[in-house]
Formats: structure tokens, sequence, C-alpha cells
């Protein structure tokens, strides 16, 4: 008889044949979300999960589930687990990490180009119908190539951005609270400098942390104030890495030109103030979603899946401490 496993949203069907060709899968049935009561009321019986970066993966979930061997989530964040309780309950969790690297980061540099480029406010421009003809003046904007980015953590995504900067010969400026091999830093031509130092000094300040209770409003009133008047803030990491409150007033008062955010701090929920200003790109947590990543993502929550029913370690583990 196959083990069973609970995935809590719909993914692409060849990793879910995958995940079948081990499993008995049950595949939540809704085109939203499962909230937490009905996962719980879904996990008796399963020894599987593959959880969507949004479920709330906590130690009301893990606890009843009673035969858990895995939740695998199915994204490269896992601020949504609750990795202290799962290994408490020798339960393995896992990630997907790698194979969104340079898709997410091809979103936070088209993200940067739009907004300094003015592009989505141009597109409405033109299908408002208002451009009558070329003019001097018209929807003038800020330069990219030649200017300095500031890469705030220089891990795979950080420095995969940084490498795209180097074709628009961008000068690179970096922070880390990890040792970044020097390899890299040689490659990249880049700089490091303290937080405020780096904010002082970039023209596009680009976020790439992984949401902790030491980067949760890393960047927030001070910060803001500390950078130029002309630059420009990326977030495509988590959206409570910026006191998105602070952000608003930032943008408000002119502290800095523009924002491309594909993250928020109350995801979905939007702050209402963004929706009129024009120098705020904005895209819907769309980091990693192309046709390829997502399914490359949902094959190795499923391979961790996997690996764990067999009794095997699985290749993305969070918590090691549990096999020990």
């Amino acid at each position: 008889m196959k083990p069973k496993v609970l995935v809590s949203r719909t993914i692409q069907e060849r990793p879910l044949a995958l995940l079948r060709e081990h499993a008995e899968v049950i595949v939540n049935p809704h085109d939203r979300s499962m909230t937490l009561e009905e996962i719980i009321a879904e996990l008796p019986g399963k020894a599987a999960m593959m959880a969507m970066g949004g479920d709330p993966v906590n130690e009301r979930l893990l606890s009843s589930g009673k035969e858990l061997k895995i939740v695998a989530n199915n994204a490269v964040g896992f601020n949504n687990m609750d990795v202290e309780a799962a290994t408490r309950l020798k339960i393995a969790l896992s990630n997907t990490p790698d194979v969104l690297t340079d898709t997410t980061a091809d979103l936070s540099f088209a993200i940067m180009m739009a907004v300094a480029r003015r592009i989505c406010e141009a597109e409405r421009f033109v299908r408002a119908g208002k451009w009558v003809g070329w003019h001097p003046n018209l929807l003038l904007a800020s330069d990219i190539h030649g200017k300095t980015l500031g890469v705030v953590g220089l891990g795979r995504i950080g420095a995969a951005v940084a490498k795209r900067a180097l074709g628009f010969n961008m000068k690179i400026l970096y922070n880390d609270i990890r040792k970044v091999e020097t390899g890299l830093i040689d490659m990249l031509r880049a700089q490091f400098m303290p937080l405020k130092d780096l904010l002082a000094n970039s023209d596009f300040v680009t976020l790439h942390v992984p949401l902790s209770s030491e980067t949760r409003h890393l960047i927030g009133r001070e910060e803001l104030q500390q950078m130029k008047k002309t630059a420009f803030l990326i977030n495509a990491s988590r959206g409570p890495v910026v006191d998105e409150k602070a952000l608003v007033e930032a943008l408000q008062k002119g502290w800095i030109a523009g924002a491309g955010l594909d993250v928020f701090e109350w995801e979905p929920k939007v702050s209402p103030e963004f929706m009129t200003m024009d120098n705020v790109v904005m895209v819907p947590h769309i980091g990693s979603a192309t046709f390829a990543t997502r399914e490359a993502m949902s094959f190795t929550a499923a391979k961790n899946i996997i690996a764990a029913l067999k009794g095997e370690i699985p290749p993305n583990l969070l918590n090691p401490e549990i096999y020990k």
C-alpha cells in the first residue's frame, strides 16, 4: 500500500505524475489556497505534505500529522515554516533552492528597469490614447547603465542580479552578514560597504535576504532617509524586509525616486497609497513565475518527498538535526 501525500495546491502534471509513482496523492481540489483548518483536517494518515510558500506550516499543523515524515515547501523561502517545532517533532522540512535563482534575478532586473525607465507609466500613457507625437521632454527617466547598484544579500539571487548588472557597466556594492567567496567578489568587481554607506552611495538598492527576526524591517524610515533622492529601491525577497509604511512615506516625501516591488509586507494586501504612484512598479510575487522554473520547483519538492518516504535524507533538508 502506497503512503499518502497531501499536495496543498495543484501543481504541474509531470512532477505530480512522478509523485504518484511513489505515493497515493491527494491534491487540493479548490482553485485557492487551503485554509489552516482544511489542511489540519486532511493531514491525519498522510506521510508527507507538499506545501506552498504561503501555507502556515506551524506547530499546530505539524502536530496534527501524526504520521508525517516530511513537509516539502514548494518555494525557496521557508519563513512560513516552524523549523524548531518540526525538529522537535522529528518531521523533515525542505525547500527548493537553486532552481529559481536566474528566473528571480531576471524579474528583479526587469522591475528595476521598468521603474527607472518609467516603462509601466509609458505603457499606460499609450493605452490611454494620450500620445500625440514625439516630444523632447516626454517621459524622461533615469539611466541604468553606468550607475551604482547596491546588493543587500549577495547570495545566489543577489549574485545573479549583480552579474546582470555587469552587462550594464554598473558598479557593484554589496552588504552581507555572511562571508562571501573572494572569487565571486573578484568576478563581480564588488565592494563591501556597511549598510548605511551602501544606501548612501547606490543609485539602485536591490534586496535579496531571507526573512528572519534580524531582517524584518531591515529597510525602515532611517534607512530610506539615508538613500539618494534619485535612488530606487527594489524588493524581490520578502515583503516584511521593508517597513511598508515607511516606504509609503519615503515615496510621498521624495526621500527616494521610486520602488520596484514583487513582494509586500501584508500580501496579498497592498498599501493603497501605492495604487496612485506612478513611480512604483508592482507585480504580484511572480519572481519564479515561468513555466520551466515552477515545474522545476515542483520536481524538487517531489524529489524531497520521495527521498523521505524511502527513508533517505531529502536533498534540500532544512533541519538535519532530526537524523542525528
